[in-house]
């Protein structure tokens, strides 16, 4: 079976790159672009080819069109290693977004859509490789189907990590249920009202007694690991484009535990794997090897 199963957004991914961040107002409201491009991502989409670019056996059971994005996106990842077996086709169109790259800092607003005929039904689910993978990946883009599926990994004693970046309805029930939630850094404050990202994860210890861990950008990840508060800080690169770079942090993340390795060093491996992302363009096409990431590992911080 499998290492690794994902399921949430892949997308095709309308790449402009500007001379400097718009405005609704001014001159800055008119530009020439530098650069555009169309890629493939989506957070899971982009997180299961880091797991298989570092050796796991990695499966995509999300949704995709019948469209042409749906068959780009089907072949960017089968192109990458990964499994789409198990991915679910709907007739009609894809995930797709609009990615605004600001070429002077290489940050990035990000404008999406995502058809509701890619809702996932039960009957969709992968059961059976849900509860024979090693580890589970879910997100947000379909918090229904996600929780489904997060709470028939861990029935099975699976792990299940998420990448959460709205808050939703479900948002706590999926960190109520995941093994290693991962929460982007608006979350904690959103969902506790505590401002101090150590205070916000204490408040949410009473909701899971496991691994929580927040990406906070350039900064690095923190976590809180039992009663311990883990900063683990980034590493300073250049970036020329930071999409995708969180969700690499997830693939990394997820090869990072089923090595063993201690939190740390987890944090730092997925850490160094979203550095080097941030230094090329797109988000499939970002993802780094294992080499690369090593080498960053041996660098200077």
């Amino acid at each position: 079976m499998f290492d690794v199963v994902g399921i949430g957004a892949s997308s095709v991914d309308y790449v402009y790159r500007l001379p400097s961040a718009p405005q609704f107002h001014g001159p800055a409201s008119k530009m020439r672009l530098v650069g555009h491009a169309v890629t493939c991502g989506g957070q899971v989409a982009t997180a299961m080819a880091t797991c298989r670019a570092f050796d796991l056996r990695a499966a995509y059971a999300g949704a995709v069109g019948d469209d042409e994005d749906g068959r780009r996106l089907v072949d960017a990842l089968a192109a990458r290693g990964v499994d789409v077996t198990l991915t679910v086709c709907r007739r009609g169109g894809s995930q797709f977004a609009a990615i605004l790259i600001d070429h002077s800092s290489g940050e990035r607003v990000v404008l999406w859509d995502r058809p509701a005929s890619l809702l996932i039904a039960d009957e969709d689910l992968p059961v059976a490789a849900l509860r024979a993978a090693r580890a589970v990946l879910v997100d947000d883009v379909d918090p229904r189907a996600s929780l489904a599926a997060a709470r028939i990994a861990r029935a099975a004693g699976v792990p299940v990590v998420t990448d959460l970046d709205h808050l939703t309805p479900l948002t706590e029930d999926l960190i109520r249920t995941a093994s290693h939630p991962v929460l982007s850094e608006h979350l904690p404050e959103a969902l506790t009202g505590e401002r101090d990202m150590e205070r916000a994860l204490r408040r949410m210890r009473a909701w899971n007694a496991g691994l929580l861990t927040v990406t906070v950008g350039e900064r690095g990840a923190v976590a809180l690991d039992g009663d311990r508060f883990v900063p683990v800080g980034g590493f300073g690169v250049s970036a020329v484009d930071t999409t995708g770079s969180g969700d690499v942090f997830r693939g990394a993340f997820i090869a990072g535990l089923l090595q063993g390795l201690p939190v740390a060093e987890v944090l730092r491996f997925a850490n160094a794997a979203a550095a080097v992302s941030c230094t090329r363009s797109g988000a499939l096409d970002s993802v780094p090897t294992r080499a690369e990431v090593q080498a960053r590992l041996e660098g200077p911080g």
